[in-house]
């Protein structure tokens, strides 16, 4: 019968080398880990950025009489940093690309679904429910803006979308696309240069 040995008391395991095969299971896991933390955290700066861009952009806007193309271009200008060579793309789902749009109300309460009666409970407007047609065009609108900026004292609602190439390459990995898109909108007053010409509201009937 064969004894094992064991080492003299007091005298440790031979461990040569295992250090280098523990660095080398953990230190790629760890890498993975802080390049998804790194991704998210760089969308959230960016949510941050376009935010900022587009108040800024909102407020110039409100002055009557302002291009929206210049408008378009102060906030591009301002998320340089993020797209290389952008392009306008509606809507915006591939890298380097934006899309904005405008809707312009009578008044802030406007901004949103045509007010109904839900009879039936569903959430949608049928079946003979009356509703408030806001901009009186004969038909119930989950969105009654008008396209454009809008005249004198019109609410305007602007929002811009751009898609951005993620900064890692491990998307894949994770089941995430290549691509962030991020939006961001603001909501102001048109300054009362002019007299301002309200729709009135009808009230109708959804089919």
């Amino acid at each position: 019968m064969t004894r094992r040995r064991h080492p003299a008391p007091g005298l440790p395991r031979d461990r040569r080398g295992s250090t280098i095969v523990e660095f080398a299971i953990v230190v790629p896991v760890m890498i993975l880990v802080i390049m998804a933390l790194g991704d998210m955290l760089y969308r959230q700066y960016a949510q941050s950025m376009l935010a900022g861009a587009v108040q800024k952009a909102g407020r110039d806007s409100s002055l009557q009489g302002t291009d929206g193309s210049t408008i378009d271009g102060k906030v591009v200008a301002m998320m340089a940093t993020m797209l290389v060579t952008p392009r306008q793309s509606c809507p915006s789902t591939t890298a380097a690309t934006w899309c904005s749009t405008r809707y312009a109300y009578d008044t802030f309460t406007e901004v949103g679904p045509e007010p109904f009666t839900d009879g039936n409970n569903d959430g949608r407007c049928d079946n003979g429910e009356p509703y408030s047609d806001v901009n009186a065009n004969g038909r119930w609108d989950a969105n009654p803006g008008v396209g454009g900026q809008g005249g004198a004292n019109a609410v305007a609602l602007y929002t811009m979308t751009m898609t951005y190439q993620r900064l890692f390459p491990v998307a894949r990995m994770f089941g995430w696309p290549a691509t962030v898109t991020i939006s961001a909108s603001t909501l102001l007053k048109n300054q009362p240069y002019a007299a301002q010409t309200v729709t009135a509201a009808v009230t109708g009937n959804c089919p």
